[in-house]
Parts: structure tokens; C-alpha cells; sequence
């Protein structure tokens, strides 16, 4: 799946929304709903780094989820059985 950069960006910088934006253009950002525009600099910086910031959250992720299951005492499988998933 390919990632498309300028909405993670905006979705890392602005997670409640009131924007859009189309593909990776800044000057394409139009906000609404009293969304706190970003500057070019702070898009421009996540956007060169949004790989690193989204594996790290994925990272973070991933230890939360384990470190719940520790808590738990049980494995992901018995997990996914409780919760009703294959």
C-alpha cells in the first residue's frame, strides 16, 4: 500500500481534523472548523520524516498491545478469541 505522506502528515500534525489536503502539496491545505493552520516549515520537516514517525507510533503501539497482553496473561490468539475475531 503506498503512503500517502500529506495526509499523514496532517493527520500526525492536526488529529482532529478540520482540514484537507490533497496528495503533498502545502499550498493545496485548506482548513476549516477553526483548525489552527500549519506553517511550511513544521509540514515540510514532518513530511521528510513521516516513515520514522509512523513506525515509531507503530512501535509504541506494539509494545502497549504486548505489554497489555503480559497484564492479561494471555496471547495475542486468546485475545483475538475473546474479542470475536478469527
Amino acid at each position: 500500500m503506498e503512503l500517502n505522506k500529506g495526509k499523514e502528515v496532517m493527520e500526525y500534525l492536526r488529529p482532529n481534523g478540520g482540514w484537507v489536503i490533497y496528495g503533498e502539496d502545502f499550498d493545496s491545505i485548506q482548513y476549516f472548523d477553526g483548525c489552527e493552520p500549519i506553517d511550511k516549515p513544521e509540514f515540510d520537516n514532518a513530511l521528510a520524516n513521516i516513515e520514522s514517525i509512523l513506525n515509531a507510533q507503530q512501535q509504541t503501539k506494539t509494545s502497549q498491545r504486548q505489554a497489555l497482553l503480559d497484564k492479561l496473561g494471555i496471547t495475542e490468539d486468546e485475545a483475538r478469541l475473546l474479542l470475536g475475531g478469527n
